[in-house]
């Protein structure tokens, strides 16, 4: 072997190939380990635990059914409220009133939700909760009513209702 040996990266124009053997094989998708994020957890997975841990794994979707409520307990309606007597906790950006913690003031509370604890404490302290109590969202929310389809036996038929007419006309005037 030669010491004076040419690299790859040299220009060598009039080459058709530039040390890469055939004319296909520095090219395409399998020169480069394939297409996209093909081989991430295979022969690529170094690289992507080292430099793209974000791109593996799910991220989920927004639920339709399902929702996390954000919740406020009355020791910290409490403080929220202040020298005030009433409170909105929807404009504060909560969706429920939970019952953790004592009510010293007479407060007026409107939210989307109480737990039962909640709407009895505020009452026995004096004050007013304005809401439906519910266990969860689902109890809260309305429930869609299901499309009844009709029973085969209470489907009448076209000829069927034609012959028990007429029988009928003939045993009334019997």
């Amino acid at each position: 072997m030669s010491a004076t040996r040419k690299k790859k990266i040299e220009k060598r124009r009039g080459h058709r190939t530039c040390g890469y053997g055939g004319s296909k094989k520095h090219r395409g998708k399998g020169s480069r380990g394939g297409k996209g994020k093909a081989g991430s957890l295979g022969h690529k997975a170094t690289y992507y635990l080292k430099y793209a841990r974000d791109e593996l794994g799910k991220r989920g979707f927004r639920s339709k059914t399902g929702r996390k409520l954000r919740t406020v307990n009355l020791r910290t309606l409490q403080k929220l409220a202040g020298k005030e007597k009433k409170i909105d906790v929807q404009a504060l950006g909560y969706d429920k009133v939970l019952g953790a913690g004592e009510m010293k003031a007479a407060l007026e509370v409107k939210a989307e939700l109480f737990s039962a604890g909640a709407k009895e404490k505020i009452e026995r302290a004096g004050g007013k909760a304005i809401g439906p109590v519910a266990k969860n969202v689902a109890e809260a929310a309305p429930k869609k009513q299901p499309k009844e389809k009709p029973k085969e036996n209470e489907i009448p038929l076209v000829g069927d209702e034609d012959e028990d007419d007429g029988a009928e006309d003939e045993g009334e005037e019997a």
